[in-house]
């Protein structure tokens, strides 16, 4: 996922950062806004649904 987001966003990001957690938790933030969180929804997200969610925020 962090793959597909540089090569897409490469231009619109200053910084990609990879935090290992455990919990079971999955969570992805943009400038310090929640985009994403596995502990709130219960599910996995797809790279697609990430993606989106990302570029809509970085337009």
């Amino acid at each position: 996922m962090a793959t597909v987001l540089l090569e897409e966003l490469k231009s619109n990001l200053a910084l990609l950062e990879l935090e290992p957690a455990g919990g079971g938790c999955f969570e992805v933030y943009v400038d310090e806004e929640e985009i994403y969180s596995k502990l709130k929804t219960g599910e996995f997200p797809d790279e697609k649904m990430i993606r989106e969610a990302v570029l809509q925020y970085v337009a």
